[in-house]
């Protein structure tokens, strides 16, 4: 054992001494593996990185254990047909569907309730279009982890009594009442006066789409000023563990509500945050398998680099591996000494490269403001890789060092 780490030792000293004879030519070398494993890193960083942006978006415009029933809810893609046919057999939700859900649901520890129309906003002069105007159940600020930057959300009792009252998005405040403490002042929907309690914490935007153009007002007030179209119900669940149990016990309430047999279909839609979570990473790994690969090419590249080296310098040292072969090295320990030093060659260019990532990374996210997340496992697979491919690189060098006959070895002094 102690023979084998000896042999093994010297060989590694022996590469080390080979590389660091050779500074700048090493480097150069490795230029090709530094920016393949600095390649296949910040796009691994980068998808990571739009994985974990689209999750928390998700997670905090729909909050956290949040499903949602609508007449056309559904999620992936759907075909023209499949879409038609579900149009034409999937019923309206009314407010006493609602209702039947929130009494019976008892896995849930929310059902709420939103209607959305998008509407142009015009007081004093100043127009704001395409505002969407949300009506709500008072819970739903709990169901969708709404955070109220001032005032408060809608009241129980502003829902019972259908209140002209309004919680504003943070760019809506900014337009109507900048550098102003809006509450208690009256912003006009559809030329009714409804009465400001609350300002909702600016949440920026998702995909273009911005999300600090709501205002939300009570949904008993949003169906008498805007009818019972688009009605969606919404639930959540006390815990993670519990989310699919009150899934499914709220379908079936709405199975029951809608008087469907155990054979039939659903006719509304359902989806759920997890689902959705799911999906992108989905998409996600899908843009990973095709991506990475091709970055990956220039790894490739960069080990066709390292055996061309290698064969340089196996005719470099031509005399060396004579000498050593003389005085009783075998092919196995001259095969392996060269094999080392290519990986430890391509190990050192993975290393340059993991640095080269990061500085990258750091840049981007700082500069551009980009979320981009640096992962073990594209670490790991880059070193891996890398090396690897350095092993490979190798090996038609180290067998052809192997091979050299000693004597004819001897006589060559370069």
């Amino acid at each position: 054992m102690r023979y084998v780490f000896s042999v093994y030792a010297d060989s590694a000293r022996i590469a080390l001494q080979s590389i660091l004879a050779h500074k700048l030519r090493a480097f150069l070398t490795l230029i090709g593996i530094i920016i393949g494993v600095a390649a296949v890193v910040v796009v691994g960083a980068s998808i990571s990185g739009l994985n974990t942006y689209v999750t928390e978006r998700v997670g905090k415009i729909l909050g956290v254990n949040h499903f949602m029933i609508a007449r056309m809810a559904f999620s992936g893609r759907m075909s023209d047909d499949e879409f038609e046919r579900r149009n034409r057999r999937n019923k309206r939700l009314n407010w006493d569907d609602y209702e039947w859900v929130k009494e019976r649901c008892g896995a849930c520890s929310d059902i709420g309730i939103e209607l959305a129309s998008q509407v142009d906003l015009n007081q004093d002069g100043l127009e704001f279009p395409g505002a969407v105007v949300f009506g709500v159940s008072a819970n739903m600020a709990d169901i969708e982890n709404k955070t109220i930057d001032e005032g408060r959300f809608i009241l129980p009792e502003e829902v019972d009594r259908s209140a002209f009252v309004c919680v504003l998005g943070f760019d809506v405040k900014d337009k109507y009442f900048p550098n102003t403490d809006p509450i208690g002042k009256s912003l006009k929907i559809r030329g009714l006066p409804m009465r400001v309690v609350g300002v909702e914490e600016k949440r920026g935007s998702f995909f273009g789409d911005s999300l600090d153009r709501h205002v939300y007002i009570p949904a008993s007030t949003h169906i008498q000023i805007f009818g019972r179209n688009n009605l969606q119900i919404h639930g959540k669940a006390a815990t993670r563990e519990t989310f699919q149990a009150s899934i499914e016990d709220a379908r079936m309430q709405m199975r029951n509500k809608h008087r469907l047999s155990g054979n039939e279909e659903d006719d509304f839609g359902l989806v759920d945050v997890e689902t959705l979570n799911n999906q992108i990473d989905q998409f996600t790994g899908s843009i990973a398998a095709v991506v990475v690969p091709i970055t990956a090419i220039t790894l490739l590249v960069g080990g066709i680099v390292v055996m061309n080296i290698m064969l340089v310098s196996v005719t470099e040292r031509t005399f060396e591996i004579g000498l050593r072969k003389a005085v009783g090295a075998t092919r196995k320990q001259i095969l392996v000494q060269f094999q080392i030093e290519s990986a430890m060659l391509c190990a050192f260019g993975g290393v340059l490269g993991l640095l080269a990532a990061y500085g990258i990374v750091s840049l981007i996210t700082a500069l551009a403001g980009i979320t981009m997340t640096i992962t073990i496992g594209y670490v790991l697979l880059a070193v891996l890789v890398s090396t690897a491919v350095g092993m490979v690189a190798g090996i038609y060098p180290a067998f052809k060092a192997a091979r050299l006959d000693p004597i004819i070895a001897l006589t060559k002094t370069t």
